[in-house]
């Protein structure tokens, strides 16, 4: 998960939770707390924990932690490089059947998906994390501890999210929890870097199953709520010539000349065009070309990261981009002195889709209200995350984390400490029964009085 550092923070100097029943729908104002959060989902919430089944579930997650930390350790230790996920999603797919899916299944992609049927099944709600980490094939995966602490990379990004997911399949089952919605539980791939969310752009497609409300488990703690998506677009732009001698061929197109002028072009234009109005970030990243310092380079090339919580506005700056790079290939061509013009390739290698799900809507004040509950203030936060693509596509949408306390992601030295990191699942399942609906003749009993379908 890639997080931008702005934080909404919602100022909560008390905190009130209701004991009246869930309300009925009404044509009446909403009331809100004073935490901005409408009263209802305050009922909601704890009218779910109130239920015997739900308590159960809780005390099952803090039951089950050594077996939660043993998953996650086993998880940590079967490497998952980008686009190469398979093996770890075997295993995944194996744990989740284990735990009591009604059916799981590998897609075209490696995306595990694992079904658990509601009683109606006219609603379905995605709970997911991504089975990706950024380290490349043949990284030294080994946890090692010190104390309570792990260190390992990928052992929070976001292995723990898959570990609390799974955890939380484990507690309903457990305690005999019924849903209204389906519900698929989801490693999906390709959430990392060049990965460019391709596994859940691939559950998501057309013609794909229809979801209806999308919780993405990913970063560490119970406060954050990532509502909002920051999408960001990816260029690979290629100068090429012909090459030659740096004095004997000089007068060729040089595509490191063309390179320099583009950067400069889009730079300064885009600097203009960021001043103002919704964050929006350029960075001209990674340079290469050249062979020799006696050589006019045959190819100039560059990797560019624009990014922005605003569609209309990444498209502005995306605009610039291409547009300076046409100007500085003209001017190139236009001063050579001999031999064949200068070529441009411009592709691109990335496209996360932004927008944000309205802190009004009923999954954020859910997960606000929540967390609340947790005793936690809650983090309205932008990034980019699995998230983006269902808050694209119009389809309720948040990130929430896996409990816990972590840091140094996307670093050898990534760590994390469960510090009482089962408050992570409870707050998950409490958002994930508030969407999906919980059947209030539910139990607290055995799974095995849970039917399968």
């Amino acid at each position: 998960m890639q997080r931008i550092s702005t934080l909404f923070v919602l100022a909560l100097t008390t905190l009130h939770i209701t004991t009246q029943p869930i309300l009925a729908q009404s044509t009446k104002p909403k009331t809100s707390s004073p935490s901005g959060i409408d009263k209802r989902y305050m009922d909601e919430v704890k009218a779910l924990a109130d239920q015997p089944a739900v308590k159960k579930a809780f005390q099952i997650f803090i039951d089950l932690e050594p077996q939660t930390s043993q998953d996650h350790r086993n998880l940590v230790e079967t490497p998952s490089p980008p686009f190469k996920e398979d093996v770890r999603a075997k295993k995944f797919a194996a744990m989740m059947r284990e735990a009591g899916a009604d059916s799981v299944w590998i897609d075209e992609v490696n995306n595990v998906i694992a079904k658990r049927k509601g009683r109606s099944g006219k609603k379905t709600v995605v709970v997911e994390s991504h089975l990706d980490t950024v380290f490349p094939e043949g990284t030294d995966v080994k946890i090692k501890q010190k104390g309570d602490t792990l260190y390992a990379p990928g052992v929070g990004d976001d292995t723990r999210g898959l570990a609390a997911i799974l955890a939380v399949l484990k507690g309903m089952e457990k305690a005999g929890i019924e849903t209204d919605a389906d519900v698929l539980f989801v490693g999906a791939v390709g959430e990392e870097g060049l990965g460019d969310l391709r596994g859940v752009k691939h559950l998501l497609r057309q013609g794909g199953p229809k979801v209806d409300s999308y919780i993405a488990v990913d970063g560490d703690g119970i406060s954050s709520i990532v509502h909002g998506g920051l999408g960001s677009h990816r260029y690979r732009v290629t100068f090429k010539g012909p090459g030659g001698h740096s004095y004997g061929s000089f007068g060729i197109v040089n595509p490191h000349s063309a390179q320099g002028k583009a950067i400069y072009y889009f730079t300064t234009e885009a600097d203009k065009a960021t001043r103002q109005g919704v964050k929006t970030t350029y960075s001209v990243s990674v340079i290469g070309g050249g062979t020799s310092v006696n050589a006019i380079p045959y190819e100039s090339w560059m990797e560019i990261d624009m990014r922005s919580e605003s569609p209309e506005k990444l498209n502005e700056v995306d605009q610039l981009l291409q547009a300076a790079v046409k100007r500085a290939l003209a001017e190139e061509n236009g001063i050579k002195r001999q031999g064949p013009d200068l070529t441009v390739d411009v592709k691109k290698i990335g496209d996360r889709p932004s927008g944000k799900t309205d802190p009004s809507s009923a999954i954020v004040q859910r997960a606000m209200a929540a967390t609340t509950y947790m005793n936690a203030v809650p983090q309205l936060d932008v990034a980019s995350t699995n998230a983006n693509t269902p808050i694209a596509l119009g389809i309720p949408a948040i990130t929430i984390g896996s409990g816990g306390i972590g840091g140094g992601e996307h670093s050898l030295n990534e760590w994390w400490l469960n510090d009482k990191g089962y408050l992570g699942m409870q707050r998950i399942l409490l958002v994930l029964l508030a969407e999906a609906g919980m059947d209030r003749g539910t139990v607290a009993s055995p799974i095995k009085t849970r039917a399968k379908r």
